[in-house]
């Protein structure tokens, strides 16, 4: 019999599964809207319909499904899945269809899935480590927000379906109340309090109002009101509460005690079920699963059933289905008369079912785990083999016991009955096969000994004679029966009849492995003689049907899939009818039903069939020879094999930017750029070798394709080509737009792009990428225009379908694991694309984010073949397909009708036309088809007979294959394998219009000495002679016998001579390529040949041979041999002489020089080389060319160089595909240059042609050969630019400002949170160990004593008795805020309301200030300082602020300045947000980040998306802007940075500012440091430099300077939109002239200047605002001002501290005022009733201040050590003191004022006299102190100062002395005047458990005593009740500082707290209640 590999025509349907999967997941049934019941079983969905006791089947998920949630209209059903990506699948219970595929949201698996109430949304957890939660907009397959659930497992999740946009999430000890705004999710974590046990929550339910119920691991219900526990609904349960379902009626509870428990709508209790008591329960019944519908509650338990309970009759419950309960399952026998089978698990179980009612007969329960059963001859008797070594055989009828018998240890792994009844055969683990005679009570007659490992198989002969066994270690044995004696005559083995066949092993199941498998995948076999099949069962879930005998490896199959891990066993039942499989870990029991070949289909399969769920496999699974496919093309085998894998790529050439920077000596400078440039002109090439159908006409007629990196549009009429040159590498496809003269094409690379461009403007208009890897080779547009879908080169061919404009992704999934060609879009279906490719046909509809796949089904009417091309034709369900054996296959839905054979060999392209269709084959013919397809009306040959005259171009081969073919006006467009593109008149004539090399490196170029003519040569084995003036075509071409790598002219132009790869080369006449002479004296190749200058007597050729051959042209004889290159030759060239030649080598930096003609090596030293004038330079070595080398050049190479013959210029080829220009000589390194792109990998080589009218470049594999205009110095203008990232700006900067560089190092990650502010040493209070007091008194009959602090009666202080006595102060509200940001952030403060609000920020607070009442109120839901901030300005967005933090993950917040409620947060950044604005419509936000690329995002804000982000600059951005009248164009500038930037789709493409000169006629040669932007008309954009000067843009190019606009730099402009004026505020010395605000015109000639009377020598404008009339200025120095535009009068709106830590804090003892002290170098006093600084002296950098007990006088310690008392009145001097260098860290007057206590860094507390006066004596001063003092606080009577210092030590020192008091007893008695100690038992409380990085600095006890407020380094002010001494005490946080808060003061009537931050530089008033 010949050796049939085919898949067997029979197939199987799943019938019924037994089970339900109760283990480890919960809440997983459900009712649908029709009362069938809704579950999941391994890896299939189940909808069981009661009523007619009928299952459907959902076969979306490819693993173990293992969660389920029900839509709200009960239709559709979410199921999720594990797997390394698993996902969630949408279907329809009805129909079993996917609806939506939701994909790459998690790892591991999907634990838990919920759909929102409106059913829009749906929220997913993941099983992964960081219990990933998604949130979905499931129609659509995307993900609206995602975020980490917790450290511990989720076990559920749930929208509140009381409150929109909240859910909740529940687990290991743990619950979290979630709200989603925007893309962010921020959860509250369930405070438990002392309600109850911190426990594990299972399972979740909601009430109204905000309640929420759990339920416990302990049993217990838990009733949260918001996220804290209100109450506990005690032993609800006894053990774990499971499953919560809520009903109409109220809730349904059950859990691990087998109880379903009902409550009412309130959660009282109606009743209890115990179902472990009822007739279907047991013991240890344990429920996963409840659902209460109306009447009936639906049950899931632990072991695998599904009960339905009716509430009225709760004692009759009904067991829906059941099935083996966990465990793994291997057990099968089926009974030999009666559609019965038996199995057997781990669960200690053996049960009985029926396949007819498909229900449990009988179940008993044994001692041990089963592994095996059998049924005897007449299934009266079953015998069950378990894992101790024993068996047992029991009755059928009644499951009683007949015998057990024990001889073996290990687990019995099979048994089987002989045919003939007398027998049975036990295998077991430990390689013995036992045999047992029934009839005499099972009496051991034989054992089968001889196999090396465990016995997995066995199957008697038919005759009950032989028995075959099969053994883990892949041995097949014989034995005879009974005895067991083993036989091995190979004549008595083959004349054995086996009874049964399930083995794994033999010749006749050869078939079922494939080609390099081990042999232990398959676990069970059945095989059915009669119908010639095998059934077998594996390792991966698969069932699969084979021919049996199967005789050679890798045969084809059925499979089916449903199981989700191992397949353990498979059998036939006794009639054939079904096949029953088993599942080990799943412990599922799948019905198949078997269907055989020939049998008619019913209605039902008829649809299953096509629905294809059980993948055939004609199929790309099974691994063949393709004995049933036609031979492979070879073209089509070539294109499958094609590399697309690159050593380089082109984005790593930026990296090399960088190593520039680094291998620069400093002070070393590169050599400039030159002024000239080039301009692409024309390209002679087209990519036809790879690709297919990429040439289509527009609609104006131009034609448009692509080769190497460059799309092409070509005008027919003018011969002129314009291109698209935004491509990185090699582009692969092309698809042109249905509607419009839009172009998609794909390239080649490591995350390869897709551009979506304008044929017209040639502006790209989306770039989509991130999806693909290696390439693109197919892109197509929808029937719409609006979705594109593109195929990558990755492994699995992955598809992806893109909103394009937009630039999401939309769908993805894997293609097929061969090559996919085509991808083709339904035109009527907007959902459905088809697939075609290598032995490849699928068809596909998008669900969601994934898709649904059928595969075509040939039948019988044609063969699985390779497909080349698909078009559709008038009808959406018809599509047709060209074939590699040539046919065209045509389709109705998933099936093929007919064939129809059209070329001799593969039909690469077929394209529809309004009436028929046109195709093109490998055959060089095109056919023209009418609309049926069934008549070919005509046919063209491509050949040279059929071209019109006078066409462009030559055919280099008659019939070239055809690749594309389109139809349009009037033509047949046409585009050959061998890269020509022909244009056929209907009538017969062919046009040539371009063509380019054929596939193959293409090296050889030359240039004609005399006529703008140059030739090529490449590995295509053609020689090619090109016009390139005007005309631009191919004049000539020759065959070569081989390939050639080199040619050259001679110096009078008329012979060429070419070098081949084999080491000969041949001189040709250069007009009609005749051979005139050739010579074959090398083995390697010929790699560089040149003639010797006028008259051209010697002819030089280099090889890799190493040498240098120099032949006399006139004797044809070789005259001389250079010798002495140490590695291959690369290029040569001739002095103008003629008697020198310089050679290079492949060996690094190796250049020689040679005498001709004989060949003597020369020395040359470099000045000697400068001198000579070289006829031709193309070399890359030696000093004049060292600076074209980039860094680290051993990635890449220069591959070639020319010099144009005035030697001004020097042009290279790199590996890069870069052409470049530089200056010459090129000294130096890394001389600057002018790069151009169009090649994509390797630029070959390089030539000018004469006059150096133009260069010439070569592609290597590109084969494309392109031609670059130079044009004459008067049209300079035209070629800048050309090269937007050509290496042209220079370093050096122009000019320095203070101000502008401490903003651009400002160093972001020291000031965010929880750095230490100050270095301190010693262990952390609540980190000491306590010291136990001792010798207490044993009876103390007073109250327990607290440290005594002098208390304060408030109501005698208040002279006005109407306000209320404050006795206990509760809680904090933020009143006013005294500062504003300036120092390092600009453009952050605006008016709102028409001038009525101003916002801005301070520290992390929004601030809305009311400008007539002078009130603020706060947005302080940032965490860390906020550095940005900008308004909305559309109506429809009014009050709309945008603001940005820094911080490690920081966040943009919108929100909204009425309500300040959060509107959405947008997280993406790094490091800091320092830039952010809205858009023209309002619905975009462009940021910018601090972290080291500067990332630019673009949000639509609103759905909280990223449109799209890219690295901005590599050193800092300022501003980013968008443009007033748009929304997808925006400018940034920064440090030496202008960028104009333009949104498309998901990609941001920047164009650089081009500098020229600007109309001055100087040029503008350095790009400045830019800091502020603004916007005119016509696309003008002004940029304020740090020079002063602004600069003006139009477009991307600068048209002219304002000059001196400001005398510093410009650091704010402002663009008024309702009338254009413009304002720019800068930094301005003082004085009459000048002012730091100006007014300008909307041109930015004429101003008008605005004066501040801040009182500075230099005034800095930071941000500037405008409305009606007036004009809004923020100055560095953290001060607001307001001009009216008429008067220019000025006004203070708010000030604040400037730049420099702020520390010093004190109240004034008797009014509502403060002082401050901070680093700026003033000392400042403040009213707090009127909001107002009173007064400010400038004393230099302070730390400290106190004001003494009458208010008279203040005392301020200075950072030098100094400190000063000043009266207040006038802050006159009164006396002044420096003992100490170091900082004075805290001063007190002592409460009478006698003296005056400073304590230092020093580590001392002094303490000075007043009473004698100004002279300030010492009086004595405290040591013994171990770190620096941090504070400072004295007794009552002022007699004690206790000192607190940085070791965390706090000490008693008596005054004036300065003496340590050390006895406890006499401290505890002394009472305090005031308490800001953060030290002390007292104070235990205040240290928070994450301090180990991070201080208390600073604490006050309210007058009151009995309220204590301290801050920290977290940036919190706490307030703590007094005394608070156990640890880690209770407390209330108050936010709004950034980073570390460094004082806190009370006012002396305790009504206001005041709080300093450090670094925010930010004085916080809050209000006390």
């Amino acid at each position: 019999m010949e050796l049939d590999k085919t898949a067997p025509k029979s197939h199987l349907r799943l019938d019924w599964v037994y089970g339900y999967r109760g283990h480890q997941c919960r809440s997983n049934l459900q009712y649908t809207a029709t009362r069938e019941v809704a579950y999941f079983v391994a890896g299939v969905g189940i909808v069981y319909n009661v009523r007619d006791h009928k299952q459907r089947f959902y076969f979306g998920h490819d693993d173990d499904i293992i969660s389920l949630a029900m839509h709200p209209e009960q239709i559709l059903i979410a199921t999720g899945q594990v797997g390394k990506a698993p996902f969630i699948c949408v279907w329809d219970s009805y129909t079993m269809k996917t609806v939506s595929i939701l994909k790459d949201g998690h790892t591991h698996g999907i634990g838990s899935i919920a759909f929102a109430r409106d059913g829009q949304r749906l929220a997913s957890v993941g099983t992964d480590p960081q219990a990933t939660v998604c949130i979905w907009d499931w129609k659509k397959g995307k993900i609206i927000a995602t975020t980490r659930g917790h450290t511990d497992r989720v076990l559920d999740i749930q929208f509140n379906p009381n409150k929109e946009n909240e859910l909740v999430t529940c687990g290991v000890k743990h619950i979290k109340f979630w709200t989603l705004s925007g893309n962010s999710l921020t959860s509250k974590k369930g405070v438990f309090g002392k309600v109850g046990e911190i426990q594990t929550m299972l399972c979740l339910a909601f009430g109204p109002e905000d309640i929420t119920y759990s339920g416990s691991m302990s049993g217990d219900i838990y009733v949260w009101k918001g996220n804290n526990l209100a109450r506990v609904v005690q032993n609800a349960h006894k053990g774990a509460v499971y499953s919560m379902d809520t009903a109409d009626e109220g809730y349904a509870s059950a859990g691990k005690d087998g109880c379903v428990c009902l409550w009412d709508s309130d959660f009282k209790p109606i009743t209890s079920i115990d179902l472990a008591d009822t007739p279907t329960g047991y013991q240890g019944l344990c429920i996963r699963s409840v659902c209460w519908r109306g009447e009936k509650i639906l049950i899931g338990t632990q072991d695998s059933e599904v009960i339905e309970v009716s509430v009225r009759e709760r004692d009759k419950p009904r067991c829906l289905i059941q099935g083996h309960a966990e465990g793994e399952l291997w057990a099968l026998a089926v009974h030999p008369k009666k559609p019965i089978f038996a199995t057997a698990s781990d669960d200690h179980t053996l049960r009985l079912w029926n396949m007819v009612d498909n229900e449990l007969l009988s179940r008993t329960s044994l001692d041990h785990p089963i592994r095996s059963c059998a049924l005897n001859e007449d299934g009266t008797q079953i015998a069950a083999g378990m894992n101790d070594g024993s068996f047992i055989v029991l009755k059928t009828k009644d499951l009683s016991e007949v015998i057990q018998i024990k001889d073996r240890k290990e687990v019995i792994h099979e048994m089987k009955y002989s045919p003939d009844g007398h027998f049975l055969a036990v295998a077991s683990n430990d390689n013995f096969v036992d045999i047992y005679a029934v009839a005499q009570r099972y009496k051991k007659v034989g054992v089968c000994s001889g196999s090396s490992s465990f016995i997995t198989h066995i199957d008697w002969s038919e005759d009950s004679k032989y028995l075959q066994t099969n053994s883990g270690a892949a041995e097949r044995l014989f034995y005879k029966m009974p005895a067991g004696k083993r036989i091995t005559s190979r004549d008595e083995i083959e004349a054995i009849h086996w009874y049964s066949w399930t083995g794994v092993l033999g010749q006749e199941v050869n078939g079922i492995w494939e080609k390099y498998t081990d042999t232990n995948d398959i676990n069970a076999t059945d095989a059915y003689f009669g119908g010639e099949v095998i059934v077998t069962g594996d390792d991966f879930g698969c069932v699969k049907m084979f021919k049996f005998p199967s005789l050679k490896r890798g045969a084809k199959f059925r499979k089916y899939l449903g199981h989700s891990a191992h397949v353990t066993n498979v059998r036939f039942s006794y009639n054939k009818q079904h096949v029953i499989s088993v599942g080990g870990a799943d412990h599922a029991i799948f019905q198949w039903k078997f269907i055989p070949e020939g049998a008619p289909l019913e209605g039902d399969d008829q649809q299953e069939a096509e629905s294809g769920e059980h993948v055939d496999s004609n199929s790309e699974e099974s691994d063949s020879d393709v004995s049933d496919v036609g031979e492979l093309d070879s073209d089509v085998e070539n294109e499958k094999q094609v590399q697309y894998d690159r050593a380089v790529y082109k984005e790593d050439a930026s990296k090399l930017k960088t190593a520039i920077k680094e291998e620069m000596e400093p002070g070393e400078k590169r050599n400039k750029a030159p002024d000239e440039g080039l301009k692409l002109e024309f390209v002679h090439g087209y990519r036809g070798y790879d690709c297919r159908n990429n040439l289509f006409y527009t609609q104006s007629g131009e034609i448009v394709y692509h080769v190497a990196a460059v799309g092409i549009v070509y005008s027919r009429d003018h011969h002129r080509q314009r291109f698209y040159l935004d491509h990185t590498d090699d582009i692969l496809c092309l698809a042109i737009h249905p509607i419009k003269d839009i172009i998609a094409t794909g390239q080649v690379g490591r995350d390869p792009p897709v551009h979506v461009w304008d044929a017209e403007t040639l502006k790209c208009l989306s770039v989509l990428k991130g999806q693909h890897q290696r390439g693109i080779c197919a892109v197509d547009f929808s029937g719409d225009g609006k979705k594109l879908a593109s195929v990558g080169l990755d492994d699995n061919h992955t598809i992806v379908v893109w909103d394009w404009r937009k630039g999401e992704k939309l769908a993805t999934t894997r293609g097929h694991k061969d090559k996919i060609f085509v991808i083709k879009w339904n035109p009527y279906d907007l959902n459905k694309l088809v697939s075609v490719g290598v032995k490849h046909i699928k068809f596909w509809t998008q669900a969601g984010g994934g898709f649904t796949a059928n595969r075509g089904t040939f039948g019988t009417v044609g063969k699985l073949d390779s497909m080349m091309c698909i078009t559709f034709g008038k009808t959406e369900d018809v599509c047709y397909t060209g074939g590699a054996n040539g046919e065209v296959y045509i389709w109705q839905g998933v099936t093929l009708l007919k064939t129809v054979k059209a070329h001799e060999g593969p039909c690469f392209a077929m394209h529809a036309l309004d009436k028929g269709f046109v195709t093109g084959g490998k055959d060089g013919i095109i056919g023209l088809w009418d609309e049926q397809f069934e008549r070919c009306l005509k046919t063209y040959a491509v050949k040279r007979a059929t071209l019109a005259p006078g066409t462009r171009g030559l055919l280099v081969e008659d019939s070239p294959a055809i690749r594309a073919v389109v139809l349009g006006h009037g033509h047949i467009l046409v585009g050959t394998r061998n890269g020509e593109i022909l244009e056929v008149d209907k009538s017969g004539p062919m046009n040539i219009l371009v063509q380019g090399h054929k596939e193959g490196e293409l090296w050889g170029l030359a240039t004609h000495p005399i006529k703008n003519y140059c030739a090529t040569v490449s590995d295509d084995k053609t020689l090619r002679v090109w016009d390139i003036t005007r005309e631009h075509r191919m004049v000539n071409c020759k065959l070569m016998k081989k390939p050639g790598r080199c040619c050259c002219f001679s110096p009078d132009g008329k012979v060429i001579a070419v070098g081949l790869n084999d080491g000969s080369f041949v001189v040709v006449n250069s007009d009609t390529l005749e051979d005139i002479v050739a010579f074959h004296h090398r083995k390697e190749e010929i790699s560089d040949i040149r003639f010797a200058p006028d008259p051209g007597k010697y002819l030089a050729v280099a090889s890799h041979d190493n040498f240098v051959d120099i032949y006399n042209v006139l004797s044809s004889k070789r005259v001389g041999v250079c010798k002495g290159a140490s590695s291959y030759i690369t290029h040569i060239d001739w002095d103008s002489r003629g008697k020198l030649l310089v050679v290079n080598s492949g060996a690094k930096n190796e250049q020689l020089f040679f005498e001709a003609p004989r060949g003597k090596r020369q020395a040359l030293r470099s000045a000697e080389m400068e001198k000579i004038n070289w006829a031709s330079w193309t070399g890359v070595f030696g000093h004049t060319v060292t600076g074209i080398w980039p860094p680290k050049s051993d990635v890449t190479d220069v591959n070639a160089t020319s010099l144009s013959y005035d030697r001004r210029l020097l042009a290279t080829g790199d590996d890069f595909g870069f052409v470049k220009v530089f200056e010459y000589p090129v000294k130096g390194k890394f001389a600057k240059f002018k790069k151009y792109v169009g090649h994509s990998a390797h630029v070959t080589n390089v030539r000018w042609s004469a006059q150096d009218k133009c260069l010439v470049s070569t592609g290597g594999a590109d084969t494309a050969v392109m031609v670059w205009a130079h044009p004459a110095a008067g049209d300079r203008m035209v070629t800048r630019g050309e090269s937007d990232d050509s290496d042209t700006d220079s370093e050096e900067d122009g000019g320095y400002d203070s101000d502008v560089t401490r903003e651009k190092d400002m160093d972001y990650d020291a000031k965010t949170y929880a750095n230490p502010i100050r270095e301190t040493t010693g262990v952390k209070p609540h980190l000491q160990e306590q010291k136990e007091e001792i010798d207490k008194p044993t009876v103390s009959r007073n109250a327990p004593e607290t440290v005594k602090v002098q208390r304060s009666d408030l109501s005698q202080m208040s002279t006005n008795s109407k306000r209320k006595k404050i006795s206990e102060i509760s809680d904090l509200s933020l009143e006013f805020i005294y500062g504003y940001r300036g120092f390092d952030c600009r453009n952050n403060l605006h008016y709102l309301n028409d001038g009525a609000d101003i916002v801005y920020h301070a520290a992390g607070a929004g601030v809305v200030m009311n400008l007539a009442t002078g009130n603020q109120s706060f947005y302080l839901e940032h965490t860390d300082d906020i550095i940005c901030l900008t308004v909305n300005q559309h109506p429809k967005y009014k009050n709309f602020i945008a603001s940005g933090q820094i911080g490690a993950s920081p966040a943009v917040h919108i929100w909204d300045a009425v309500s300040k409620q959060t509107v959405t947060v947008l997280q993406g950044h790094t490091k800091g947000v320092c830039s952010v604005d809205f858009s023209c419509t309002g619905k975009h936000l462009v940021s910018v980040g601090i972290d080291a690329e500067h990332t630019i995002c673009v949000w639509r804000w609103q759905e909280a998306t990223k449109v799209a982000s890219c690295p901005g600059h590599t050193e800092r951005i300022f501003r980013a802007e968008f443009r007033p009248d748009s929304d997808g164009h925006f400018v940034t500038v920064g440090v030496k940075h202008v960028k104009f930037w333009s949104v498309a789709g998901g990609e941001l493409i920047g164009k650089k500012g081009i500098l020229t000169n600007a109309g001055s006629g100087a040029d503008v040669q350095r790009m400045q440091t830019m800091l502020s932007i603004a916007f005119g008309a016509n696309n003008l954009t002004y940029t304020g430099a740090m020079s002063g000067d602004v600069y003006v843009w139009k477009d991307n190019t600068l048209l002219r300077l304002v000059n001196k606009a400001h005398n510093g730099p410009v650091f704010t402009m402002f663009t008024t939109l309702r009338d254009g004026l413009i304002v720019t505020g800068g930094k301005e010395k003082v004085g009459k002239e000048s002012g730091a605000v100006k007014l300008w015109d909307q041109e930015m000639k004429r101003c008008r200047s605005f004066q501040l009377d801040s009182g500075a020598q230099v005034d800095v404008v930071k941000s500037v605002c405008r409305t009606k009339g007036k004009i809004l200025v923020g100055t560095r120095d953290s001060e607001i001002y307001e001009h009216a535009e008429k008067t220019g009068a000025v006004q203070v709106l708010v000030r604040g501290h400037s730049e420099g830590e702020l520390w010093g804090l004190a109240t004034h003892p008797t009014m509502a005022r403060f002082a401050t002290a901070s680093y700026d170098g003033t000392v400042r006093i403040w009213d707090i009733v009127n909001k107002m600084m009173v007064q400010k002296l400038a004393i230099g950098a302070a730390h400290c201040v106190d004001f003494s007990s009458d208010g008279e006088m203040v005392a301020v310690g200075l950072k030098t050590g100094e400190f000063m008392l000043l009266t207040v009145t006038g802050l006159t001097l009164w006396g002044k003191k420096r003992d100490r260098n170091k900082t004075i860290t805290d001063i007190r007057f002592s409460p009478d004022s006698k003296y005056i206590a400073v304590g230092s860094e020093d580590n001392c507390v002094d303490l000075y006299d007043l009473s004698q006066g100004p002279s300030l004596n010492r009086a004595g001063y405290c040591k013994g102190i171990p770190s620096f003092v941090i504070q400072m606080d004295f007794s009552a009577d002022g007699k004690h100062l206790r000192v607190s210092s940085g070791s965390y030590v706090h000490q008693v020192f008596e005054v004036p002395s300065g003496n340590p008091v050390s006895d406890e007893a006499k401290i505890s008695k002394i009472t305090w005047a005031t308490w800001t100690s953060v030290l002390g038992n007292e104070v235990l409380g205040i240290w928070p458990r994450n301090a180990d990085n991070a201080d208390v600095n600073c604490a006050h006890l309210a007058h009151t005593g009995n309220a204590l407020v301290t801050g920290d380094d977290f940036g919190l002010v706490k307030l703590f009740q007094f005394p608070c001494t156990e640890k880690f005490a209770a407390h209330k946080k108050y936010y709004g500082h950034s980073a570390h808060v460094t004082n806190v003061r009370f006012t002396f009537d305790d009504r206001y707290l005041l709080s300093t931050g450090g670094d925010d530089c930010c004085i916080f008033v809050w209000k006390c209640q």
